[in-house]
């Protein structure tokens, strides 16, 4: 055997961590059984070590371990499976052996291959005799040779499993404990049977005091009975489990906690363990609190300087009445600019629902309202696909619907009492298309003969701001506008989280 291949060979048979243990019944059992099938003085579990054999079991011997030198199954693990010597005064490869020259007087040799899960030969379970036997060995006791060396063989595998699942084990928890989270794990039904030191360190509770249904009792009276609802849909269901919680600290302070799980799943797909953690969020809650604070004090203190800039202008055009025409366009940008302001600002559970939902569609038919007809009918009809929609988005939306508005108010189809607006939304993969079509207002004559502010501002918006394309289309029946946009550019926050 070269020695690449024994340095394998070697590396196999440790791999098991027997060598050296203490004497086990379920070895002792078969060398018995194997002596007694073989009419045999010797048998013997023979485990081939650098420089020696050791015997995890043995009858006949009395000694646990020999030189290779003088060993039968040194030669037997260079065989493909078994080495059976009828007679070793004949063998040339143990004539000369002093166990057969000697006074042990060995003769008859039968030993059958231990090998690794790999095909690496590691021993032999063998019987050993002081009479020769010209005829070597029967068919059964081959057979109960092979068939008992397969046994032996189960139980290094188990044992080698068991040993690996307790290191596994031990690095899991070792893992765990170094974790900044609390760690926890459950049987497929949900019955906590772990956590990790930071759990009882958070909790100061008794180790094993929290096993089983123990757990809900450490959250907050207010979120015991949601977290439960949440747990017991996660297993039913096989959905990752995630709730946040307040959770009581070991100072009897309760802090809010992300709770998070995950089903381990089998080959057949069926739920075996769930492992899941417990973060410490308290202060990131309240952070986000003091942000939303700050927030809302500073979207109402910018919803007032609109309010402040609009008056100014109004005050300063009753005082210049040449600059009356040019203030009125000013505060209805500024008005659009509120409205946009007003409708993405964070708001208060009090201030919400007078604003609408955070849809596209919601945000237009606010901006439009100040163009219905007096029975409430609207003069801009909005159709086709919704989206979701954010601050990032609403200033440039606000800026090109209110030039696009004001416009069809003053020379398009929202100056005549005949004339309307529709304006289709639809989504086309990867983008989101608004076209604006004028219809019952005054003929078109053609393409302006120079662009105004409001149209290159609209342009701004569109291109520059939401990264499109703006195309006007001067019809005979009324202008069409045609914004074509990706379509995450309504909702740039949404779609970054989305990405994998």
């Amino acid at each position: 055997m070269n020695s690449y291949r024994e340095r394998q060979r070697l590396s196999a048979l440790r791999a098991y961590g027997i060598l050296d243990t203490e004497p086990e019944a379920a070895f002792d059992d078969i060398v018995k059984l194997i002596a007694r099938v073989f009419d045999a003085p010797i048998a013997v579990v023979n485990l081939i070590d650098e420089g020696r054999q050791w015997f995890k079991a043995e009858v006949g011997l009395g000694v646990r371990e020999t030189p290779l030198e003088t060993s039968f199954c040194a030669h037997a693990i260079l065989q493909q499976d078994r080495l059976v010597v009828p007679d070793a005064r004949t063998d040339d490869r143990f004539a000369c052996n002093p166990l057969v020259t000697g006074e042990s007087g060995l003769r008859f040799y039968a030993g059958e291959l231990l090998k690794s899960e790999e095909g690496l030969p590691i021993g032999t379970l063998c019987v050993l005799d002081t009479r020769a036997r010209p005829d070597g060995a029967t068919p059964i006791q081959m057979e109960t040779l092979r068939v008992l060396a397969a046994q032996v063989m189960m139980q290094l595998e188990l044992r080698r499993s068991l040993r690996m699942r307790d290191q596994s084990e031990a690095q899991f928890r070792a893992i765990a404990d170094s974790m900044p989270q609390m760690v926890w794990s459950t049987l497929p039904d949900g019955f906590h049977d772990y956590y990790n030191a930071r759990w009882y360190e958070f909790t100061g509770v008794p180790d094993g005091s929290t096993d089983g249904e123990g757990w809900n009792d450490m959250f907050h009276p207010d979120d015991q009975g949601r977290a439960w609802t949440r747990w017991r849909h996660s297993l039913t269901t096989g959905e990752p489990y995630e709730i946040e919680y307040r959770l009581r600290h070991r100072s009897g302070v309760y802090r809010w906690t992300l709770g998070r799980a995950m089903p381990i799943r089998n080959e057949q797909g069926e739920i075996v363990r769930w492992f899941g953690t417990c973060t410490d969020i308290d202060e990131l809650k309240r952070m986000e609190q003091s942000k939303e604070l700050l927030s809302q004090e500073l979207s109402h203190r910018i919803k007032n300087i609109f309010a402040v800039i609009s008056a100014l202008i109004a005050l300063s055009a009753r005082r210049h009445p040449e600059a009356k025409e040019f203030a009125g366009s000013v505060r209805t940008r500024i008005n659009a600019l509120a409205r946009a302001h007003e409708f993405v600002r964070p708001h208060t559970e009090t201030s919400r629902p007078t604003v609408g939902t955070m849809t596209l569609h919601a945000f237009l038919s606010d901006l439009f309202k100040a163009y219905a007809m007096a029975d409430g009918t609207d003069r801009v009809r909005l159709t086709g696909d919704d989206a979701v929609f954010d601050d990032q988005a609403a200033t440039s939306v606000a800026l090109l619907f209110h030039e696009l508005a004001t416009n069809a108010a003053k020379y398009g189809a929202l100056s005549t009492e005949a004339g309307f607006v529709d304006l289709e939304t639809r989504k086309a993969g990867d983008r989101f298309i608004l076209t604006w079509r004028e219809q019952g207002g005054p003929p078109v004559a053609g393409v302006p003969e120079r662009t105004g502010f409001g149209s290159a501002l609209a342009t701004l918006s569109v291109e520059g701001q939401l990264g499109g394309r703006l195309e006007r289309n001067w019809d005979a029946g009324g202008l069409c506008v045609v914004a074509d946009l990706p379509a995450t550019a309504l909702s740039r926050r949404l779609a970054a989280r989305n990405v994998p």
